[in-house]
């Protein structure tokens, strides 16, 4: 049985490499991927980029009410004839994985959707995402896929001060702020956004004690 896994992290813990190179190792073997990510993450719009300067296009983008295991079906079909068309003999004809970047912006019901499109429609699904926001909390789509995934997986980043990073700190302007909306992205503010990732003692230094 295909199984759902959801590979978490703080900010900068290699979450799009890592993505990125499961898609080449797939590729590299002869077998078909399709990405997606949620198109609220407007920051690359339809791109997927990575710190070690590694990009690429997304197959689909998902929008906060798209039924995203349609959206899959859709781009699955689309896959499968492409490689019907090709008459290469021996070609594989489905998708062998979905890889799901920023999966913290889908919604519990899309989180959902990608447990079905494991075990009902047999494809393994890898999602990557951050598990909680600037305020300690978690994402909604992070918790649903923490309590469906078959397989966790920590990525693992360090703070400034060397210690593991677990959190995730807001800074506008430069400075670190502790109130707001959950998502906000650099393009949709006038002034920039930045997020580090710290470890609990350093995000309680900054915060004056606050967790949320």
């Amino acid at each position: 049985m295909a199984k759902l896994y959801f590979r978490y992290g703080a900010m900068n813990s290699g979450k799009s490499t890592a993505l990125l190179q499961a898609a080449y190792n797939y590729e590299e073997r002869g077998q078909h991927v399709l990405l997606a990510k949620p198109e609220i993450d407007t920051k690359g719009a339809d791109q997927i980029s990575s710190r070690l300067g590694v990009e690429r296009t997304v197959d689909f983008l998902v929008g906060r009410d798209d039924d995203l295991r349609a959206r899959f079906a859709t781009h699955r079909q689309r896959v499968q004839l492409e490689a019907r068309a090709a008459l290469v003999p021996d070609a594989r004809e489905d998708v062998a994985c979905l890889l799901v970047d920023e999966a913290q912006f889908l919604t519990p019901e899309q989180a959902d959707d990608l447990l079905r499109i494991a075990v009902e429609d047999g494809i393994p699904v890898l999602a990557y995402g951050i598990r909680t926001d600037f305020q300690t909390r978690a994402f909604p789509g992070s918790a649903r896929l923490m309590e469906l995934s078959h397989s966790l997986e920590e990525l693992k980043t360090i703070c400034r001060c060397g210690s593991k990073a677990l959190f995730n700190a807001r800074l506008v302007g430069g400075r670190f702020v502790f109130d707001g909306d959950q998502v906000a992205i650099d393009e949709l503010t006038a002034d920039r956004v930045t997020y580090e990732s710290m470890c609990a003692r350093c995000y309680l230094r900054e915060s004056g004690g606050r967790l949320r």
